[in-house]
């Protein structure tokens, strides 16, 4: 299948051709006819397959095809758990929309609001915005979400994950305008499923799910390491395998902060991330990362999804991930366009070996046992 197949506008056509993409992804192929004929979804796909695109492309065709109710008014409103995600998205509805006259802002809270007011005072057809900062612009007057005509969340799961809930339904309940309603989700959770039913109509459901030919190609691995020499094993992964661009995953904002400053100390160039951080320093670290003056991000979980860098060579859970979502959204941070990826997980407490038998047996994912024992690393699997 190609995108001229699915029925899109010529500007929206030469935009994705200008971008790159040659086919459409499975959850794009799947999504896009049913969001271009108005009807409400529930997409389900792992994050990196291509959910932007597949909201996006037909929300801007149908934008385009229709006069607006109310010149000026909010038509379009796309709500994400993350800033750095909305951010992200916000990116992809310029290079998407290049061609077309629809106008797209983005507004997160972390920053000052003066800005953002500005420019949804000079029109704004497209609203990428995350929950708490859209509920307070409402509360003050300065957004009027009574005209619009679509509303996607994306991400619903962490979103309802990460306490938002009473701020996604308080929209929702305020939007009695809307055609239909767009929810993408890496998983469906019951939370998932009760706003689906209480605000969807008839939904179109889709599942994709990773074949053998579409899953990412990572290497995993699991190494049996004392607490102390985490760092030590860390360091010597990222010497031996010459990664130029590595992100490791800590389960807390100290820990990040730990972990960045120790590899420092170690000659690495290496910066973290996490939610105490200043926004302005967040997106500064993050474009210092993609255009490769940053060796190693060391993030928490805030950072694990929706990062749109695709050159990753190698994630690190210095910590396992709490949840065994979590861990599928690490490791996908590599392996993406169709590169090859590893991942290395680092044992040290009972606690977190049984973590890690559980994540191997819920995912599924065939991960190779190592131990590292006084400065060697040991394969535990050799000679099975």
């Amino acid at each position: 299948m190609t995108f001229k197949e699915l029925n899109l506008s010529a500007p929206l056509l030469r935009a994705v051709q200008e971008a790159g993409y040659e086919t459409p992804s499975p959850i794009q192929a799947a999504a896009i006819p049913p969001v271009l004929s108005g009807r409400d979804l529930m997409g389900c796909a792992q994050t990196g397959t291509g959910k932007t695109a597949a909201f996006a492309l037909p929300m801007l065709d149908r934008l385009t095809a229709n006069a607006p109710r109310r010149k000026g008014a909010i038509r379009a409103l796309i709500l994400t758990p993350t800033r750095e995600l909305a951010l992200q998205i916000g990116e992809s509805f310029e290079a998407y929309g290049k061609y077309l006259k629809l106008r797209s802002t983005v507004i997160f809270g972390g920053v000052g609001q003066a800005p953002q007011v500005e420019a949804l005072k000079k029109g704004v057809d497209i609203l990428i915005a995350c929950p708490g900062r859209l509920n307070d612009l409402i509360g003050q007057g300065f957004i009027d979400l009574s005209a619009l005509e679509i509303f996607v969340l994306d991400e619903a799961d962490r979103m309802l994950d990460m306490g938002f809930i009473h701020d996604v339904t308080r929209i929702l309940d305020a939007i009695k305008s809307r055609k239909n309603l767009g929810m993408f989700s890496a998983t469906i959770s019951r939370e998932v499923m009760d706003i689906s039913w209480v605000y969807q109509r008839d939904p179109v459901e889709i599942t994709v799910r990773a074949d053998e030919q579409n899953k990412p190609d990572i290497q995993q691995y699991r190494i049996e390491v004392e607490r102390g020499d985490k760092t030590e094993i860390t360091a010597r992964l990222l010497e031996a395998g010459s990664y130029e661009r590595a992100i490791a995953f800590c389960n807390t904002k100290n820990m990040t902060d730990r972990l960045s400053g120790l590899l420092k100390m170690r000659g690495f160039s290496a910066e973290a991330i996490h939610g105490d951080i200043q926004q302005s320093v967040r997106e500064k670290t993050l474009n210092r990362f993609r255009r490769g003056e940053l060796r190693v991000l060391v993030a928490t979980d805030v950072a694990a999804r929706g990062l749109d860098i695709d050159d990753v060579d190698v994630v690190f859970n210095y910590d396992v991930p709490d949840e065994n979502e979590y861990y599928v959204h690490r490791i996908g941070r590599t392996g993406r366009a169709k590169r090859h990826g590893v991942a290395y997980t680092l044992v040290s407490t009972i606690t977190e070996s049984m973590r890690m038998d559980d994540i191997e047996k819920a995912t599924k994912n065939k991960v190779h046992r190592l131990k590292y024992e006084k400065g060697t690393l040991l394969d535990l699997e050799e000679g099975k």
